[in-house]
């Protein structure tokens, strides 16, 4: 994280501490104009979200007592180094009825973990794993 500090009174980061944001290409928000997106010189992946901007608003929900949504917004920094295929699967195996059983969840887990280095959302599908066994939602529905 840039700022072990932020709080509430950085937010909305992008007016308050507009130098801290930063698109995935690097470019400030300065740079993000009109022209330069007619130009050509603005890409996609000068527009999307960075794991340091969601670890920032992390920071910003946790020193307001929002601690379910840092985490969140922690899994969220995590999926950004995740290809689009990759966050459809885990989300249809979220899906009530659609893993067959735990083992499908832990080994999604496992994959996240040792091969995405992401630690948290490993741990979200390992606890789902848990409550799904918990409340019977593994039988398949369609």
């Amino acid at each position: 994280m840039t700022n072990p500090d932020f709080s509430a009174a950085d937010y909305p980061t992008a007016e308050k501490c507009p130098d801290q944001v930063r698109g995935h290409r690097g470019k400030s928000l300065e740079a993000l104009t009109l022209e330069a997106a007619m130009s050509g010189e603005i890409e996609m992946a000068d527009l999307r979200i960075t794991p340091e901007a969601l670890l920032r608003q992390a920071q910003i929900a946790r020193s307001v007592g929002r601690a379910a949504l840092a985490e969140n917004f922690e899994r969220a920094a995590e999926m950004t180094a995740l290809p689009q295929e990759k966050i459809m699967q885990i989300y249809e195996l979220l899906r009530p009825g659609r893993a067959p059983d735990a083992e499908a969840l832990q080994s999604a887990a496992a994959e996240l973990h040792n091969e995405w280095s992401a630690p948290a959302l490993a741990a979200f599908l390992e606890e789902a794993a848990e409550v799904y066994a918990r409340r019977g939602l593994f039988r398949v529905r369609y």
